[in-house]
């Protein structure tokens, strides 16, 4: 019974913590939105921003996805020292995730079939909100003494606009911090949903960059910025493209940036996420061990 009532539990904070993720915006995002809004010299730029924050203040009072393109949850999972992660815990994670994607509800967008049809898309899709698989989960170390899970709910456009590569480094950080600016300055421009928080992830491999790319929106805050995320978002707002493309000062609200362990090389292997104007979608729960 006990386990059971545990189950239950994890199952409805997951559920919940999802159903945040798609519809809330965090209280340092909406911060960050009116000081835009405030600062905006064009007004276009300034109506759009002040659109975007109605929005999400409707949907977070509706408890409706702030975007039609409801995303793919992908999960960080934190764990304390002496905290246990099991397989039914996980179990009940992906259950929780399941229920809020009917509760949100997400959009049916998970493909069916076999490699090759879900490739193509001939298997069709599935009916069910909850065909949308969740990414594989992510699992790392925190100091207190729970088990924590961060979900985000990622969209198809910043896929779209985003890239992990190599940047041969030339032992010179602004050599890797030019070619972040210059692949985030394309990427706003083409992604049309901006303003954008610029995810950047710098690692040893793709795998390594990309999952640092995720803890960046974890762990980034639109309160305060490094010395070079603060010049990689200056410049890319030099380019005057603005929110949906209509010029203005803000096309970028904030990057958020995790550098990783790095190896003797001459490359370093950055991954950029140009998460829109409603990402990071992302809310957190706790599930004490």
């Amino acid at each position: 019974m006990t386990n059971k009532m545990n189950s239950e539990k994890v199952i409805e904070a997951v559920s919940d913590c999802l159903v945040r993720a798609g519809s809330t915006f965090r209280e340092d995002k909406k911060n960050a939105y009116r000081r835009a809004i405030a600062a905006e010299t064009n007004e276009n730029a300034k109506w759009v921003l002040q659109t975007i924050l109605d929005n999400a203040e409707a949907a977070e009072r509706d408890r409706s996805p702030l975007c039609d393109d409801t995303g793919i949850p992908h999960l960080l999972l934190e764990a304390g020292p002496d905290c246990a992660v099991t397989g039914q815990l996980l179990e009940d994670i992906r259950e929780g995730v399941r229920q809020g994607l009917r509760r949100l509800p997400g959009r049916p967008m998970g493909i069916m079939g076999d490699d090759s049809q879900r490739i193509d898309q001939s298997g069709g899709l599935d009916p069910d909100s909850a065909g949308v698989e969740p990414a594989p989960i992510l699992i790392r170390q925190c100091e207190d003494d729970v088990i924590r899970l961060h979900i985000l709910m990622f969209g198809g456009g910043p896929a779209i606009r985003g890239r992990t590569y190599r940047v041969f480094h030339k032992h010179d950080t602004q050599v890797v911090l030019d070619e972040i600016v210059k692949w985030a300055t394309e990427a706003v421009s083409q992604l049309g949903c901006s303003p954008c928080t610029l995810a950047v992830g710098i690692g040893r491999s793709q795998y390594e960059a990309a999952s640092l790319m995720l803890q960046a929106q974890v762990d980034g805050s639109f309160d305060s910025q490094s010395e070079m995320e603060a010049e990689i978002t200056r410049r890319v707002n030099e380019a005057n493209i603005g929110p949906l493309g209509l010029g203005g000062d803000t096309s970028v609200l904030a990057t958020f940036m995790k550098v990783g362990p790095q190896r003797a090389s001459g490359v370093r292997i950055v991954c950029l996420r140009p998460a829109c104007c409603f990402e990071p979608r992302i809310a957190t729960t706790e599930i004490r061990a």
